[in-house]
């Protein structure tokens, strides 16, 4: 099926609704329709340790969970689940309870008889990934679907014989080698996965379904959760969608990566339950979860007074939109950061190592201090013409003053750009080489107007080079500056509609409430968990689960500590190998369990070394960067660390 042929993900791209999914009972709570958004999470603790599971079960309750989910690797997991539901009811706890299942049909159909929801993996549920490339007939395709069925409607007949719901829950890096040789490592492959198994449980008669579509790139993760939603208008049921970046990682880039993913779908009102993966303690997670939810039932509301723009191919998949650069901005450049200085308490000293901003806008004063000279200074229009550098630029407030302006020159001018602009009959303006267009809005949701000005003009045939600035204040029932990850998160949310899809070129963030260094560092880790500009390294970390064959978080930890200076390097960190090679599909290296005490080392999808003891593996990691050329030595001068005050 074309794009052409699927129905739009969305409802409306200017007053966005909530999907009209189909109700799913789970337990006492149930999922999509009309009830609110839901949240969840997993337990860490060895599934066969009950006191450990229930004490976690119980925190995660306690912290927000409507769910939890709880690995059951084989029969013996799955029958320990009796006891732990039977301790949780009897300590009075309700919470619905939700089966983890990889490789292992017999642990699902016990545990199906247990819990309220069991969750199998499409990509290795029937088969054994091997990464290998076959050439299917249609009739030996049709035949691994057959052979598919009698494995996989054992499980459905049980859980439709219990009510027990079930996620069909897929994920980008595990595909099965089925899927890859005919659809590739694509969302339309991510969906066709899900879509097998749909198919086997309606013709069992079985419809208590949840779809997730998960990877650990935020980009992928959208594209491949609308291109499902599409599929499913055409396919004719909307079943309830659980949303969620899978191995995001920990601290400020795992809340970053799950924010961007998962508010962009959100806002668009794809998603009946959501989980923030970090590796960390559990219970960390529900407070972004609270968060992300929090937001969107805040803006889900909002809605312009504006025509409904085109969206070529839909939003199903992912592309730029500026079609040339100006003075490096635009086209497939790296995304650029722009200070905003001008109400900074702090000194320009602050902008210093590798993620200095590109431009500085200082508005309408010459900065007291001493200007650096390798940073280009962003004046208001009147004051450039009297004192700007040859490396410096004015920004135009509005179209009318830069068509009207006699200091126009031939190199960069920012213009600020407005939906009345592109409402007039004539917007050739647009075509002008010379101009970055900032796109600035007012209102409780800037991005969605943003993203009309961007869509509308692309409509009307113009794609220039476009930087979104946003001007965030404090929150009004709170003098005090939020805490770094709940700020991180929002600024991740507001941003999340362009980061996604590509429409904007560039960060330019005033946030009142902290110095500008803090919003530079913000918009760096945003246009990173984008991939629009990688200036660090980046770790696609599972969280934790009762797989885990050594402590994530320290590990995590140790890694980092040694490679964080490896810029633009992409190190997966995996408890096991369910989250292996198929999960850490974004990666260049990737460090995973094996065994107890035992590592095996990746480089991508290919293991080069087996077995390495755990106390000799971060070594080995290092060694194997290091022989394929890709290690440079730290700087002898040691940054000064990261001031998080500024966040």
């Amino acid at each position: 099926m074309s794009l052409h042929e699927l129905r739009a993900y969305y409802e409306s791209l200017v007053s966005p609704r909530r999907l009209p999914t189909l109700e799913v009972p789970i337990g006492d709570v149930p999922v999509g329709g009309k009830n609110p958004i839901r949240l969840q999470s997993m337990t860490t603790a060895d599934t066969l340790n009950t006191a450990a599971v229930v004490a976690e079960v119980i925190r995660l309750v306690e912290a927000g969970a409507d769910y939890v989910r709880i690995t059951a690797p084989s029969q013996k997991e799955a029958e320990a689940l009796a006891e732990i539901k039977a301790q949780l009811r009897q300590k009075g706890y309700k919470v619905p309870l939700v089966a983890d299942i990889h490789y292992t049909p017999k642990a699902a159909e016990i545990a199906a008889r247990i819990v309220e929801k069991v969750r199998i993996n499409p990509g290795n549920y029937a088969d054994k990934k091997r990464f290998q490339l076959i050439e299917y007939t249609d009739a030996a395709y049709e035949a691994e679907l057959e052979r598919i069925y009698e494995r996989f409607a054992p499980l459905v007949r049980v859980c439709k014989e219990y009510g027990t719901a079930m996620r069909i829950g897929v994920n980008h890096g595990s595909l099965s080698d089925r899927i890859m040789s005919r659809y590739g490592d694509t969302p339309e492959g991510m969906v066709e996965s899900a879509m097998e198994f749909v198919r086997i449980c309606e013709a069992e008669g079985f419809y208590n379904i949840v779809i997730s579509m998960k990877a650990s790139n935020p980009v992928v993760m959208v594209g491949a959760y609308r291109h499902l939603v599409a599929r499913l208008k055409a396919h004719g049921r909307l079943y309830p969608i659980h949303v969620g970046v899978t191995e995001a990682g920990d601290g400020t880039d795992g809340r970053i990566k799950s924010a961007l993913g998962i508010e962009a779908l959100l806002l668009d009102g794809i998603g009946d339950t959501v989980r923030v993966s970090l590796t960390e303690p559990p219970e960390n997670e529900l407070p972004t979860c609270k968060a992300l939810v929090e937001f969107v039932e805040q803006h889900r509301g909002v809605s312009l007074s504006l025509p409904e723009p085109e969206w070529p191919s839909q939003g199903l998949s992912y592309e730029r939109y500026s079609q040339w650069s100006v003075e490096q901005v635009g086209a497939d450049l790296p995304g650029i950061v722009v200070a905003d200085h001008h109400q900074s308490p702090r000194g320009l000293s602050l902008y210093g190592g590798e993620r200095k901003p590109d431009y500085l806008y200082v508005g309408s004063q010459v900065p007291e201090e001493a200007l650096p000279a390798d940073i280009a200074l962003i004046y208001d229009a009147p004051l450039w013409e009297k004192v700007a550098r040859p490396q410096d630029t004015p920004f135009f407030e509005s179209v009318e003053g830069w068509l009207q302006a006699t200091l126009r020159h031939d190199k960069l001018n920012w213009v600020r750009l407005r939906p009345a602009d592109l409402l007039q009959e004539d917007v050739g303006f647009l075509a002008d080489r010379r101009v970055v267009w900032v796109l600035e809005a007012e209102g409780p949701l800037p991005a969605l107007e943003m993203r009309w000005m961007r869509l509308y003009a692309a409509q009307r045939g113009y794609r220039p080079p476009m930087v979104g600035r946003w001007i965030m204040d404090p929150p009004r029932e709170s003098p005090e500056p939020r805490p770094a990850h709940a700020l991180a998160v929002e600024v991740a949310c507001q941003t999340s509609l362009l980061l996604s899809d590509g429409l904007v070129d560039g960060l330019w963030l005033l946030i009142r409430e902290r110095p500008a260094a803090a919003a530079v560092r913000i918009a760096f880790d945003l246009l990173q968990a984008a991939r629009l500009r990688l200036t660090k390294t980046d770790y696609i970390a599972c969280p934790s689960c009762g797989r885990t064959l050594f402590n994530l978080e320290e590990v995590t930890a140790r890694i980092r500590a040694r490679t964080d200076h490896l810029k633009g390097l992409k190190i997966a960190i995996m408890g096991c190998i369910v989250n292996g090679p198929g999960e850490m599909a974004d990666a260049d290296y990737g460090y995973v369990g094996a065994g107890p005490g035992t590592i095996h080392l990746y480089r991508g999808k290919e293991i080069v070394r087996k077995n390495v003891p755990e106390e000799e593996a971060l070594e080995a990691l290092i060694a194997l960067i290091k022989a394929d050329g890709r290690w440079v030595e730290p700087s002898a001068e040691k940054p000064a660390p990261a001031d998080e005050s500024l966040l």
